[in-house]
């Protein structure tokens, strides 16, 4: 099976008033195809590695650590596995990346399902080395990582430490590791292969997600109102499904966490971003706090430009009434966001323009391909890729401009190697949201009308408040859920009820939540894919803003310091990487800085009305 460059239009693109072919990745950086020898050689090499590293060291870690070429023995060991962690990956991505493009071809169905058990099981074999490591005494392996070759891997062996207290015995992390294709990975696919067969009937027509979804922010009431109440309709009909999927891996977390000790139903959550829960719960107190004068005051003031008491929930992301709306050619978004970047750094737009001009992108939407966007970080041997479901919006624009940060800082980390790259979530939406923050300034800077201006100003708002406050409801509904879910299994009314009222308590008494907004929920990939991921988008969100007032008021050196911090990958905690620009998360102040932005924003909007 081989991926090929479309010859014409899809529908959707059609439907979106899109008049050229739109970019779709080259998959061959990879492999070539499922077919191809190198692909074969590479599983086969894998399992044949993974044998003999388990052969040359499983049992004698801890051996290796004593004497004085310790040094030289553990850092030959870690070689070794950093280049299977590599090898591992990249096949892995393969086919991840193959499967997004089509999750209801049963072709490529079969291969992800094949690779994936190939690689769990190679990955089982593994599971003994960090946890040899681990068991070596503190002042023992960080004597032998004072000096080369292990000290080049002494962030990520500080780092794995964290993980000690919450480690298993070898036999019970192995039979976890096995167990999770059957399980969580299982019902992640069920999850994903059941969206992307939906389809969502608005007048004639019977829509996928993405089209559909996109619909709710159409110039005409009537037909965002129809896709709202398509969406309601068909999730309802399949909320059994979502519901049994939901209460499932809520229960499977539990399963790991209580046999780990994790107290909390998001602490799991929080070691991996290595970020305290003190830290999220003053994020989340601090947005909670902020709701009368984000949320409700600007769809207050949205509700008035509608002419309306209060916006029915599919007016929320509806464009503003007497507003010309831009659609935005795919050369237009590329030059837009390649000019912010550029103007803040040519660098920074050299590496984004590599993602445009060697095929890293795959931007059209197509029946059967993966919703949403991304950019996946594959593995430091090969090269980030995006999947973008462009549509020609001002938000498709951002979009953009957030998934190509994301790629500039998987490019930028990647020479920290296969163990050190993978960015903790605190700081994975920092170049991304930077990305956009360039990006707006950039459009805004150009607009040459008030009414222009407020559109993207409003659009700019609407988007940090998803942003932040949505995202932060997500993780409320999410500890409601994870937490009742404790006390047993949740129906699918349960569900809907938690969602209702932490939304109700976000968007506020301006947003109407009519009949069938009740089962929107169940669409939310995150919730399924990586529970408590959302208050990573608040915390990236909150932290570039302040990030971007430093840059305002000192651009002399920023750029360095910023690359500096993108090139760390995980090799540093977000604090250590924050102190050259003098922020400190920890403050509970910090999170009010980023808020008053947006708070200063809606000032700005405001102030057009007078």
């Amino acid at each position: 099976m081989h991926l090929k460059q479309s010859a014409a239009r899809s529908p959707a693109e059609a439907a979106a008033g899109l008049s050229e072919t739109l970019p779709e990745w080259n998959l061959a950086d990879l492999y070539e195809g499922t077919d191809s020898p190198a692909l074969k050689n590479d599983l086969a090499r894998a399992a044949e590695d993974v044998a003999a590293f388990g052969k040359d060291y499983r049992g004698k870690l801890a051996e290796f650590a004593k004497g004085v070429d310790a040094s030289a023995r553990l850092g030959a060991a870690l070689a070794r596995y950093e280049s299977l962690q590599d090898l591992l990956g990249r096949l892995m991505s393969f086919a991840g990346l193959l499967y997004s493009g089509d999750t209801t071809d049963p072709a490529r169905a079969k291969f992800y399902g094949d690779v994936q058990e190939k690689v769990t099981n190679a990955s089982a074999q593994l599971l003994f080395f960090q946890l040899e490591l681990n068991r070596i005494e503190d002042a023992t392996l960080m004597a032998a990582a004072g000096s080369e070759p292990l000290a080049r891997w002494k962030p990520w062996l500080e780092d794995i430490r964290k993980e000690k207290p919450y480690e298993l015995e070898d036999k019970l992390e192995e039979l976890f590791h096995e167990k999770y294709i059957s399980g969580a990975a299982a019902w992640n696919r069920l999850f994903d292969e059941t969206i992307a067969s939906l389809r969502f009937k608005v007048g004639s027509e019977e829509l996928a997600i993405e089209p559909v979804l996109n619909l709710m922010q159409d110039t005409n009431e009537e037909k965002r109102r129809e896709a709202a109440q398509a969406v309601g309709a068909t999730l309802k009909a399949n909320l059994r499904t979502f519901s049994l999927i939901t209460n499932t891996l809520a229960k499977d977390k539990e399963i790991s966490d209580r046999w780990r000790g994790f107290e909390d139903v998001a602490d799991s959550r929080h070691l991996s971003n290595r970020v305290e829960r003190e830290v999220v719960e003053a994020l989340a107190k601090a947005v909670t706090g902020a709701h009368p004068r984000l949320s409700h005051r600007y769809y207050k003031l949205k509700a008035k430009w509608f002419k309306k008491d209060a916006l029915d929930y599919w007016d929320r992301s509806a464009p503003l009434p007497a507003t010309p709306s831009k659609r935005y050619s795919w050369e237009e978004a590329r030059s837009i966001v390649l000019g912010a970047y550029g103007g803040f750094a040519p660098r920074m737009a050299q590496i984004a323009g590599d993602f445009f001009d060697k095929r890293w992108i795959d931007a059209p939407v197509r029946p059967g391909k993966a919703p949403g966007a991304f950019s996946h970080p594959t593995v430091p041997s090969a090269h980030p890729y995006v999947l973008l479901n462009f549509q020609g919006k001002t938000r498709d624009v951002m979009t953009l401009a957030h998934e190509l940060g994301h790629g500039v800082h998987q490019v930028l980390a990647a020479r920290q190697g296969a163990l050190m790259a993978p960015t903790p979530l605190t700081l994975a939406e920092t170049a991304s949201v930077f990305g956009e923050m360039l990006t707006f300034r950039a459009l805004i800077s150009q607009a040459t009308d008030k009414a222009q201006r407020r559109a993207l100003l409003a659009t700019k708002v609407e988007d940090m408040i998803n942003t932040v406050v949505r995202q932060m409801a997500f993780y409320a509904f999410e500890r409601k859920v994870h937490t009742e879910r404790r006390n047993g299994e949740l129906t699918a009314d349960q569900l809907c009820e938690i969602w209702m009222s932490v939304q109700g308590d976000s968007l506020g008494p301006s947003i109407r939540l009519g009949p069938g907004y009740e089962t929107f929920w169940a669409y939310i990939p995150h919730f399924i894919h990586s529970p408590f991921y959302v208050y990573a988008y608040a915390f990236g969100d909150c932290l570039v803003n302040s990030l971007y007032g430093v840059y305002q008021n000192a651009h002399e050196g920023f750029a360095e310091r910023y690359f500096a911090l993108l090139e760390a990958g995980g090799a540093k905690p977000y604090n250590e990487l924050l102190k050259p620009f003098g922020l400190d998360a920890r403050d509970p102040a910090f999170w009010g800085i980023g808020l008053d932005m947006i708070d200063g924003l809606i000032s700005e909007l405001e102030a057009m009305e007078e």
